[in-house]
């Protein structure tokens, strides 16, 4: 069964940084957006405002990460807010991926394979070396859901997107943690299903 989470949630991934482009792990490293992900998190505002999103009562919820933080004040300023008045919660931060922090998908997979190999035979179960599982990202982000009191707008990251998705829709675990996450559009959760704008 889906989690029983009854109000209105939008997940808003961060928007791109040079290391997405890069595909070099990020995790819990503290990197700026490029301009794509500047564009890209204006988009996200407008396209609320296009949507006539009812926002007048929702929490806006930030990792803190800076990537995430940028975010949600462009965000908040295309949608004609004040783009600082917002929360963060270090639950929403992204996965750590340990040592492979600041490598690329190519270093890892040729220059450690068996720790490699052993992730991607289970994903969701099997952290990186010294990271976290998504496992472990789904603990947080079912905590910070049995927190929540209404409707909320969170700016968090691919990993923790894919925890949520997990527990609201109810995914095989396996399937949940390879699914794609843009960062050019936002996941809405209504209360009972699950679309995108």
């Amino acid at each position: 069964m889906p989690c029983a989470f009854p109000h209105t949630l939008y997940i808003v991934r961060h928007g791109q940084t040079a290391w997405n482009a890069e595909r070099r792990f990020q995790g819990q490293r503290d990197t700026p957006l490029n301009d794509k992900g500047r564009g890209q998190a204006r988009r996200n505002g407008e396209a609320l405002m296009e949507a006539q999103a009812d926002l007048s009562a929702l929490r806006f919820i930030a990792s803190p990460l800076a990537r995430a933080r940028e975010t949600m004040e462009i965000l908040r300023a295309a949608l004609g807010l004040d783009p600082h008045a917002y929360e963060t919660d270090p639950l929403l931060m992204e996965l750590s991926y340990g040592s492979w922090e600041g490598m690329t998908l190519h270093d890892i997979s040729t220059n450690h394979k068996p720790e490699w190999d052993a992730r991607e035979a289970d994903k969701w179960h099997t952290p990186p070396p010294g990271g976290e599982s998504y496992a472990q990202g789904e603990a947080r982000a079912r905590q910070f859901l049995g927190a929540l009191q209404g409707g909320t707008l969170i700016v968090a990251h691919g990993g923790m997107q894919r925890a949520f998705r997990a527990l609201l829709e109810d995914l095989p675990r396996g399937e949940a943690a390879v699914l794609d996450i843009p960062q050019d559009r936002i996941y809405r959760w209504d209360g009972a299903g699950a679309g995108w704008i």
